[in-house]
C-alpha cells in the first residue's frame, strides 16, 4: 500500500503532553501544513496520535516504529503511515498484512535492494546529512528511479531545497517547525510561524 504524502515537508513530532496534541494539529492544518509524523519516545505518543488523528483533513503516521507491537498499537490509534529508523523485519510484515503503509529507514544501496525485495518504494534516508546528504542521496539512488526517499535527520531550511530539488525525493521529514522545547512550553505562536515558514517552503518547491 502507498501512501499519498499530502505535502513535501513532514513535521517529525515528539510530543510529551497530549493536551499539546490537537492545538498543535490546528495550526497544521491553519497553516497548509496538514501531516504530522508522530514518533514513538513518549508515553504520551500514542494518546497524541489518537487525539489527531481525529482531526479532519490531518494526515497522521507514527515515527520511529521498532517493534511490530509498537506499529500494531500505532495502527489501532489511528496512524495512517508507519516510519521506522530501519528495515525492522517484524514491523514491515505487520504493516503489510495490516495493509498500511510503511516507510522503513534506509542508509545504503544493499538496503535499498532489501526494501524491494519487500516490494517497497517509498523509504525514509535516514540520518540524512550525517550519510553525506543530498550529494551522497543522489549518488545512491541513481541506479534505483523507481524508489522514492523521504530523507531525514538534520534536515533544516537552510538545505532542505537541496533534497527537494532531487527526483527521487517525494518529501522531506524536518523538526525544525516544531521543535521539542516549544512545544514542551506550548510556545505556539512560535511554532505556527515555524510551520507557516515550512508551509512556504512547499509552495515554492
Amino acid at each position: 500500500m502507498i501512501i499519498d504524502l499530502p505535502t513535501k515537508i513532514v513535521p517529525v513530532i515528539i510530543i510529551d503532553n497530549p493536551e499539546t496534541a490537537k492545538p498543535l494539529g490546528e495550526i497544521l492544518l491553519e497553516e497548509n501544513l496538514p501531516v504530522a509524523e508522530v514518533t514513538l519516545r513518549t508515553p504520551a505518543a500514542l494518546q497524541s496520535l489518537e487525539i489527531m488523528a481525529g482531526l479532519e483533513g490531518l494526515t497522521v503516521g507514527a515515527g520511529t516504529a521498532i517493534t511490530k507491537e509498537q506499529a500494531e498499537a500505532a495502527y489501532h490509534a489511528g496512524s495512517e503511515f508507519i516510519v521506522s529508523p530501519a528495515l525492522h523485519r517484524d514491523v514491515i510484515e505487520y504493516c503489510q498484512r495490516a495493509d498500511v503503509p510503511v516507510i522503513p529507514g534506509i542508509a545504503t544501496p544493499s538496503e535499498i535492494a532489501q526494501a524491494m525485495s519487500y516490494g517497497l518504494n517509498l523509504l525514509k534516508f535516514f540520518p540524512a546529512e550525517a550519510l553525506g546528504g543530498a550529494s551522497a542521496l543522489k549518488a545512491i539512488t541513481s541506479v534505483y528511479p523507481e524508489i522514492g526517499i523521504m530523507p531525514t535527520g538534520g534536515i533544516t531550511p537552510a538545505n532542505v531545497g537541496e533534497y527537494l530539488s532531487l527526483p527521487c525525493v517525494k518529501a522531506c521529514g524536518g523538526s525544525w517547525m516544531v521543535p521539542r522545547d516549544l512545544l514542551q512550553q506550548e510556545k505556539f505562536d512560535e511554532i505556527r510561524a515555524l510551520v507557516r515558514q515550512a508551509a512556504n517552503i512547499c509552495s515554492a518547491s
